[in-house]
């Protein structure tokens, strides 16, 4: 386990991301938002369009041309999963316009996240990872540093603390949650209460199951790994230049990784990518 692949994933478990004078101070230079940093990918089922959530707001991303920001709202959304067509949670941070809490709970856009409303926690929790899967959400609070559920997106139930990355949750078992963190990814069966490092798999810094059996997940240095077996054995499929944002599947070929470089689509499950969207 190399000591800077650990410290990249001990600063993404740790990191809070706030509005800040930094993000001002470029916007002011960019009048025209740009993606900068991305927190979650994801790919609406409504009509195949993926989507960016970022420290700038959430952008729509066209097969060809630049993103678009999506009503002009510039809402740091650190936590973002699709739920079902136009249909979006989220969490973070409000648009600095915005007369809102600092930490903005979990919120909902039925619309594509032309518009938001609040659901449950504003100004209390700062969800940085969100899964919806078996009519419950999942989401990882970087404030308590612990994994919530709910089935009804108003009562939570805290569960495991633990500093961690990613999460995925397995398509056809509530109970079973892998969690990426810096003892490499660790596993849960009681759903989510406890953890138990998994020994024998790479280090990993981002997760995504897509189907019953297959895990993606990709490490620090942006190679991707897969697993058949539920994370009992991995294979090395491909790799994408920079370091790793985000990263989403839509089925278990398609792959989306972000980037500091840009966005990265695969068509394989992982074994070659393209460059979809240049950054920077």
């Amino acid at each position: 386990m190399r000591i800077g692949a650990v410290a990249v994933i001990a600063a993404v478990a740790l990191a809070g991301c706030g509005q800040t004078g930094e993000q001002a101070a470029d916007n002011e230079a960019d009048a025209a938002p740009s993606l900068g940093h991305v927190h979650g990918l994801g790919v609406d089922p409504a009509d195949g369009t993926l989507y960016a959530a970022s420290h700038y707001g959430v952008f729509r991303l066209p097969d060809q041309g630049k993103p678009e920001l999506i009503a002009d709202r510039q809402q740091d959304t650190m936590g973002f999963t699709i739920v079902g067509p136009r249909h979006f949670l989220g969490s973070g941070h409000p648009d600095p316009d915005e007369d809102l809490p600092p930490h903005l709970g979990l919120i909902e856009s039925t619309d594509a996240g032309q518009t938001w409303e609040s659901l449950s926690l504003a100004g209390e929790a700062d969800f940085h990872a969100l899964e919806a899967k078996h009519n419950q959400v999942y989401g990882y609070d970087s404030q308590t540093q612990q994994l919530m559920v709910t089935a009804d997106r108003q009562n939570w139930d805290r569960r495991a603390r633990l500093a961690l990355a990613d999460f995925t949750v397995h398509p056809a078992n509530a109970d079973t949650v892998l969690a990426t963190t810096e003892e490499g990814p660790a596993r849960s069966t009681d759903g989510g209460r406890t953890f138990t490092t998994m020994p024998k798999a790479p280090l990993l810094l981002l997760l995504d199951w897509p189907a019953e059996n297959t895990l993606i997940g990709i490490d620090p240095d942006g190679r991707v790994h897969t697993s058949k077996d539920g994370g009992t054995s991995w294979s090395t499929a491909g790799q994408v230049p920079g370091a790793p944002q985000a990263l989403a599947t839509n089925g278990s070929s398609d792959v989306y990784v972000a980037t500091e470089t840009g966005i990265h689509a695969s068509r394989d499950g992982g074994r070659t990518f393209t460059l979809r969207q240049a950054l920077g």
